[in-house]
Formats: C-alpha cells, sequence, structure tokens
C-alpha cells in the first residue's frame, strides 16, 4: 500500500485489471544480485510488469566479474522488436548497454516509441542508470560507449541516476567532445575544477558543492524538463547519512536517510532506478518518483543477505513504502523556488530518524525532535516544533473571520484555523490579535493562523499553518524559538518528504476532495491517500480541502 500520484503525468493508460509496463534494458548478472535480475525485482515489488532486454551478459558472482560481452545489436534490436509489438511500455529502465552500438538501438527504439505514442497524447519515460562499472572494479564502459552515452541517451532522458563517481566520468566525457553547453552548466564545470584544483572536491562525502555542480553541468546538457538524482550510497558521508542530490522541476535538494548498517548492498542502484522508473510508469511525478526510489532501496538495504562471499544482494520488499523510518528527509535547495528577497528557511541537512538529544530549549519535552545527520549542504542543525496538546485533533474547523472563530470553539470544535488569504484585508492585525485573544480564553483551544506567521509571532499565537510555498519565506527559527506549534500543507511524497524533515506539529494532506476554494495543479487525493498517511505517519495527519458537511463522516 502507498499513497498513489497526485500530479498524473501523461503516461500511457492502463486498462482495468492490467499493470503499468516497463521495460528493463540491461545486463545480465549469472550472481543474480544486479541487472535485470534485480530489475525485475525491484518491478515487481512495485506492482509493475517487468520486461527485459538483455543487452550484456557478465559472467560474475559475488566477489568478481570474469566477463562481459554485449550482445549484438541485430540480437536487441530483435527482443525490442517483439516487445513493441505486443507490449509497449510506460517508461523504459536502461543499465549496462554494452556498447555504443546497442546505446544507438536503444535510442531509436525511444525515438520510435515517442512518435507513436505522441500521436496518442502520451509519454514514453526514460530512466538512465549509468552502469560504467562494477563495485568489485570491474570496468564497462570504454570511450566510445562513454560518448554514446553523453551525446545520445542522456538528451533523450527523463531521469539519470548515476552516483558521484559516475557522475564524474559522464561529465569528463561530456568535456573530451565539443557539444555546447547551457551556461550554469559551464560555470558547474568551472566550480568542479576550482574545488579540484584546492581539494575542496573529493568523494569522501565532504559537504562541499561538488554534488550540486555535477548535476547542473549534467542537466545542461539534456533535455528541458528533465532531472538528475546523483546518488550518495557510494560515498561515506560524515554522520553515517546516505544522502542523494536530486534536480527536477518540481523539487531540488538532498534526500537524505541515514546509512544502513550492513556489507551486502549489490544492486542497489538497479533498486533506485528500476523503483524510480516502475514509479514514473504509475503516473507519479519524477521528485515523487525519486522519493519511492530512495525508500525502496533503503528498505531493500535492510533486508540485504549473504549470498558467496562478497557483498551480498538487496531484498526489495512490497511493503517499502509502509514504514516511516525509509521516508526521507528533504532539504530544497536554498534558492530554489525562493521569492526574491525572501530569508532563508532553516537549514536541514539530515533525516529525523538518527536520535540523539534535543537540547535547544527547557521544555524540550514537549517538542517532536528531529536530530538531524550530515549531508551535502550546510551543517548540522537541530529542528523540531512542539506536539499539539491536543493531538486527537477530531473536527478541525477552517474559517475565515475571528467572528467564526467564536462561532465554532462556542460549538464545542477545539481546533481551528483562521484563513484570510487577503495580505490587504484593512482588519487583518486586529481579526488576528482577537482571534489568539478569544482561543487563549477558551480552555484547550488549538488556533492555527494561516499563512500570516509575522503576525501571528507578534500577538503570540498558538500555532501557525502553512503551505509548501510559504517555507521559501517563512524564519521558521523565530517560529521555533517561540515554541509555535507548526501545521504543514502537503500534496504529495516530495512535499510530505519536505515537512518530516522539519518535524512538525502536524501535516495537512490535501486536497481529499476537489475544492473551488483554491486553484492548484494536483489530482484530490481522497480517502485513501488519507488513511496511508494516517497510518504511515507517526505525528497527526489532517485532511484538508472539498471537507464539508456533506462528506465529514467518510473522512472520520
Amino acid at each position: 500500500m502507498r499513497a498513489r500520484g497526485t500530479l498524473g503525468t501523461q503516461v500511457r493508460p492502463t486498462e482495468p485489471g492490467a499493470r503499468p509496463i516497463v521495460w528493463s534494458i540491461a545486463g545480465s548478472d549469472s550472481g543474480g544480485g544486479a541487472g535485470l535480475q534485480a530489475d525485475l525485482k525491484a518491478l515487481h515489488a512495485f506492482g509493475v510488469h517487468g520486461c527485459t532486454a538483455v543487452a550484456a551478459i557478465t559472467a560474475q558472482n559475488s566477489v568478481a566479474v570474469t566477463r562481459v560481452a554485449p550482445v549484438s545489436p541485430d540480437l536487441l534490436e530483435a527482443q525490442l522488436a517483439a516487445l513493441a509489438q505486443d507490449m509497449p511500455p510506460h517508461a523504459i529502465k536502461t543499465g549496462l548497454l554494452g556498447s555504443a552500438e546497442n546505446v544507438r538501438v536503444v535510442c531509436h527504439w525511444v525515438d520510435r516509441l515517442r512518435e507513436a505514442a505522441q500521436a496518442q497524447g502520451i509519454e514514453v519515460l526514460l530512466v538512465v542508470d549509468p552502469v560504467l562499472g562494477a563495485t568489485t572494479g570491474a570496468v564497462f564502459a570504454d570511450d566510445a560507449l562513454l560518448q554514446a552515452y553523453v551525446t545520445e541517451l542522456l538528451p533523450r532522458a527523463t531521469l539519470i541516476t548515476p552516483n558521484r563517481a559516475e557522475a564524474r566520468r559522464l561529465l569528463a566525457a561530456l568535456s573530451s567532445v565539443a557539444i555546447p553547453l547551457a551556461v550554469e552548466a559551464v560555470e558547474a564545470v568551472r566550480a568542479l575544477k576550482a574545488a579540484d584544483e584546492t581539494g575542496t572536491s573529493g568523494a569522501d562525502g565532504a559537504p562541499d558543492g561538488d554534488i550540486q555542480h555535477l548535476a547542473t553541468a549534467l542537466l545542461g546538457h539534456m533535455a528541458a524538463g528533465a532531472s538528475v538524482v546523483i546518488t550518495g550510497g557510494d560515498t561515506a558521508l560524515a554522520h553515517g547519512t546516505a544522502a542523494d542530490w536530486l534536480v527536477s522541476p518540481h523539487a531540488t535538494g538532498c534526500l537524505s536517510l541515514p546509512r544502513v548498517a550492513t556489507r551486502h548492498h549489490h544492486g542497489t542502484g538497479c533498486t533506485f532506478a528500476s523503483t524510480a522508473a516502475a514509479a514514473l510508469a504509475s503516473g507519479y511525478c519524477v521528485a515523487d518518483a525519486v522519493v519511492l526510489a530512495k525508500m525502496a532501496t533503503t528498505h531493500a538495504l535492510r533486508h540485504a543477505y549473504a549470498a558467496g562471499q562478497g557483498a551480498g544482494p538487496v531484498s526489495v520488499q512490497a511493503d517499502f513504502a509502509q514504514h516511516a523510518d525509509n521516508l526521507p528527509a528533504l532539504s530544497l535547495a536554498p534558492y530554489v523556488g525562493s521569492k526574491e528577497g525572501a530569508s532563508a528557511s532553516l537549514p536541514f541537512t539530515g533525516h529525523p530518524n538518527n536520535p540523539q538529544p534535543f537540547n535547544s530549549r527547557d521544555n524540550r519535552d514537549n517538542f517532536c525532535t528531529l536530530t538531524p545527520s550530515a549531508a551535502p549542504i550546510g551543517g548540522p542543525t537541530q529542528i523540531g516544533f512542539p506536539a499539539l496538546q491536543r493531538p486527537d485533533i477530531g473536527v478541525y474547523a477552517v474559517v475565515d473571520s475571528v467572528a467564526w472563530v467564536r462561532r465554532v470553539l462556542a460549538a464545542g470544535i477545539r481546533t481551528v484555523q483562521l484563513r484570510i488569504k487577503d495580505p490587504s484585508e484593512p482588519t487583518l492585525a486586529a481579526q488576528i490579535q482577537e482571534a489568539i485573544a478569544v482561543a487563549q480564553e477558551t480552555p484547550g483551544a488549538q488556533l492555527f493562523i494561516n499563512d500570516h506567521w509575522q503576525l501571528a509571532l507578534q500577538h503570540g499565537a498558538y500555532g501557525v499553518h502553512l503551505g509548501q510555498e510559504d517555507l521559501d519565506c517563512v524564519d521558521l527559527a523565530a517560529l521555533q524559538r517561540a515554541g509555535v506549534r507548526l501545521g504543514l500543507s502537503t500534496h504529495s511524497y516530495w512535499e510530505v518528504a519536505r515537512a518530516w524533515a522539519l518535524r512538525p506539529s502536524y501535516i495537512a494532506c490535501g486536497p481529499i476532495f476537489a475544492t473551488q476554494s483554491k486553484d492548484m495543479p494536483w489530482i484530490p487525493q481522497g480517502l485513501g491517500n488519507l488513511r496511508y498517511w494516517a497510518h504511515v505517519l507517526p505525528l497527526p495527519v489532517v485532511g484538508i480541502a472539498g471537507i464539508g458537511v456533506r462528506n465529514m463522516a467518510e473522512v472520520a
């Protein structure tokens, strides 16, 4: 069980009783831990149908790769033609391709499939896992294959998922060919070279800007709207954190979780990319797909096992999305989505599931603690907002005037939100001040002020409710110092991951039903998503939007 996608990508419709189809075009691992074998396990665990096209065959076990042989381009062509005739893909995931000729075969079919899909108004999404070598030291890509990757495959990708070492090899290949880069990419390459020359960048996981520069440089050679996630599982980050850097149309920043303590990690990259492809095929946006991929891979590492004398395989489980300790913390890049002149959000650089003492104030026992670890941006910061005095919220009334605050409190409702959206409303400050006073006089009342956090702070509000866009300009540190309760709106996995990083007092999930009160791109989440988040998250979850007298009983 997991929450369904709420943005909806234009993928091929799935007939009732059928499953989305994902092609894996990759190498066969005779040891069963990575490659096509790992891909199929991940695709099955997500609930999609996986098809395979063998691009290369490896002779390997848990300690060594002894031989790699690409299949002939004709044979790869035949496999893809057979699949296309009867089982066209919603998404394609590539892994080890074996030769530059095979890359060109794949590109030909991506173009052909997309041309046919475009006539139907749908997309064929491509996830590229640039498998350039094995953790045992074997090299899978020569110069010709690398150049084919960067000049032909990457420009067609929806998402690429290299680790740091692979990202650097791809960038080196880009630098060796005469390809014009965007201004941002040129600047990123210069920054990387400068860091290398000064010794401030490296693969030891130090919180440098190298991972950001790598992502920017690679993205500069990809199509508009494409995405990059550079995974951090191959580096030994400080404080035991596994951090990935995501650049996507919806979110850019660091996804982090405590590193799973295991020596068995064979197939993690394949699992990550295949899960992302499965999520895209199922209609999730890229940012949500990457969050789900990290959850699935983390859970697979928790269930990894020994098979042979070397690193054993990870084991993907279908229940990966049902555990809060798999949910990564998302810390957005300070400059992404920021409003002009806005103050930066309180920096976050880790994940809450790594407990340490919370000692920033005397009344710490009343706080939902959050103790992050290190990640590729900033330094360690401790965040947490007070728990609700009445966590069993019941009916949460959202009203637009102080008069209505009085009415619902008098009727016995104890959790109320004052939502006056117009900042030019002449009575705004007076209404907020009066509503706070009324709530303070009402035993057990929990009043949240929507959006206007400065006025809420000024008048001593119990709580503040913010949307995702508000996080770009709010002073979270000031709210925390004042002991204000914080509620955050979310609409999707990546927004929940961002909210989860801050350990708010509650998380709101919406829109539950269609609403005309606010223009938004989100598909209604429905009661299924609300039940899911209420089950997974270990803090109060509120259903918002489209809820009224007619359907209140359904939500309860």
